[in-house]
Formats: C-alpha cells, structure tokens, sequence
C-alpha cells in the first residue's frame, strides 16, 4: 500500500503523504515512493507547479519513523538512512517546476526539513514547527541544519535545535519562513499554484535555478544548467553536431 500518494490534478501534482496513523512519519519505503514521484513529475511537461499535503489535520509530517531507523547499526544509520534521506529532499528541492508545502499540522524533525525543501509555504495557525531530535539523542539529518540555516535566523534555528522550543506560525510568517498562514492550507496552496498558469514555464525554471544558484543549492549544476541551456541554442552547437555526425572540421561562425 503506497503511503505517499501521487495525484495529477490539471496542469498541477499533488504529492500527498498517506500514513495518518503514524503522523505522516517516513519510513524507507516513503522515501522511495517520494523519490519516484519527483522523477515522474520532473519528466512530465505537462505539470506546472506541484503542492505537498498530507493526511490528517493533526501533523503534516512527525519526521521520521523511530522504527525504521531506531536498531540500525551508527554505520548503516549514516550511510543508508540519513543519506537516503537527503538523496530524496534534494531531488524534491531540486524539482523544475514550482513546489508549495500545505502545512496543515504539526511538522517536526524531518517534517520540517521535508517542507523546507518545497519553494514556499502555507501553514495552518494552529501548527507549529519544531526539530526534536535531541529529546531522541540525535541531530537533524536531512538538511535541518543546513538547508533550514538559509531560511532561518542562527538564533532562531538554535533555539528549535538545542533548546527545544516550536515556533509557531505568525512567528514563522513574521519571519519569512512562510508566505500565508490560513485555516485550509491546501485551499491556498491551490490558489498559489493558478498563478503559475499566468507566466512561461521556462521562465520559472530558469528563475529558479538562478536563485538556487544564489544560496548556494546544488550551485555547480545550476550554474552549468543555466550555462547548458544558453550554448545548445547557439548555431556553433548545432554546426558541431552537424560537423561531428559528417565527421568534417566544424566551422565555427560564433554566433
């Protein structure tokens, strides 16, 4: 049974986690799933934009599940489960297409990290965000203190990291870290996404790796994305394929 759904809906995906009876935690089979679905969706061109909700109204995501990880060895703990976890948020950070996380509870350790990967946020007022790990004798594994470190204040990220405390939603609003709080996430998440229709999809990708290349997100390739996309539409490609294809010297004209 897939506990991470994919659902097209128009010209938008819906990934949508489907474990309400652990609180959405991650189990390795969800990361999986999740990891599939970022390919399906990145090969898809009909898709413009893409909302990340979640089952239940109590927790978006309670991080990961203490049973899929808790008996590992410290090597497999580093070697498969924390960078198995980061494999997938990057690639679902690293989408083309425009992401918005529907925060519709609580969103703590990896929940959080999951909705930090996502473009921008809308959380519900009663939600609160929070990096337990700690209170378990662990640290945040899957960019809790690095991807997070770019949207948060050092302060603030320390207070949720060593000392424990959530923050809650007008406070993350205040600081940036969500873009609307509402009562129905998933509404506005939706309402957010028909602005997509209104600009050029290739805009919005290149806008996106250029701002990721800014803060330092997979920065190499984005610039060599970016570098990539502006050769191949010259002539001198096309005349080096050409020639290379004829197996002749190419004739460069620079243009």
């Amino acid at each position: 049974m897939s506990r991470v759904d994919l659902h097209i809906e128009g010209p938008f995906a819906r990934l949508h986690l489907n474990n309400p009876s652990k609180l959405n935690a991650f189990t390795p089979e969800m990361l999986r799933e999740l990891e599939a679905h970022c390919d399906t969706i990145e090969n898809d061109l009909a898709i413009r934009g893409v909302i990340l909700s979640a089952e239940g109204e109590r927790a978006f995501c309670a991080g990961a599940d203490i049973i899929g990880w808790g008996a590992l060895s410290p090597t497999d703990f580093a070697r498969h489960w924390v960078r198995l976890g980061h494999r997938v948020f990057d690639r679902l950070a690293r989408l083309s297409k425009p992401t918005i996380a529907a925060i519709q509870g609580h969103a703590f350790g990896g929940g959080l990290e999951l909705a930090t990967a996502c473009d921008i946020r809308v959380m519900a007022p009663r939600a609160t965000l929070a990096l337990p790990e700690a209170q378990v004798g662990i640290v945040p594994g899957w960019s809790g203190t690095q991807r997070l470190a770019r949207l948060l204040p050092e302060a603030v990220l320390k207070e949720m990291a060593l000392f424990g405390r959530r923050l809650g939603a007008e406070r993350a609003h205040a600081l940036g870290f969500v873009a609307e709080v509402a009562e129905d996430p998933l509404a506005v998440a939706r309402d957010m996404a028909e602005g997509l229709l209104k600009a050029a999809p290739r805009a919005h990708e290149v806008a996106k790796y250029q701002i990721h290349a800014a803060l330092g997100e997979d920065r190499a390739a984005m610039i060599e994305a970016l570098g990539g996309g502006m050769i191949a539409a010259t002539e001198d490609k096309a005349e080096g394929v050409a020639a290379f294809s004829e197996k002749r010297k190419p004739e460069f004209g620079g243009r």
